[in-house]
């Protein structure tokens, strides 16, 4: 099978698809601002803009995996996360709390889609 890379970087690509799925990295906000809402839309709108790209959107969702610095601040992620993600089509989710690559990260979140 062919395996398509998007957005090669010298440590690791955007997103890497294989067959009929495509796997993104972690994304973090590229604005960072002390609200994890806005960085969660943020994030959002990254896979949104990935996920086209590959040729999918988040209707085909499979999993995520979202890591917050705080788990208080689960309710305030999950305020961004419910207006975007596609009733009825949700993924397998877990979500944890984790130390980020940096201080100003509210939260990270990869996730896996279906072509």
């Amino acid at each position: 099978m062919t395996i398509k890379r998007i957005g090669v970087g010298p440590r690791m690509s955007a997103a890497v698809i294989h067959g009929d799925r495509v796997f993104l990295a972690g994304q973090v906000a590229e604005n960072p601002t002390p609200d994890v809402t806005d960085q969660t839309r943020q994030i959002l709108a990254a896979i949104d803009g990935i996920l086209a790209e590959a040729g999918t959107d988040k209707t085909k969702l499979l999993t995520a995996n979202i890591w917050l610095a705080d788990i208080a601040d689960f309710a305030a992620m999950n305020a961004a996360w419910d207006k975007w993600v596609s009733p009825g089509n949700t993924p397998a989710r877990a979500t944890v709390e984790s130390k980020l690559a940096g201080p100003e990260y509210r939260v990270e979140i990869q996730v896996t889609a279906a072509i």
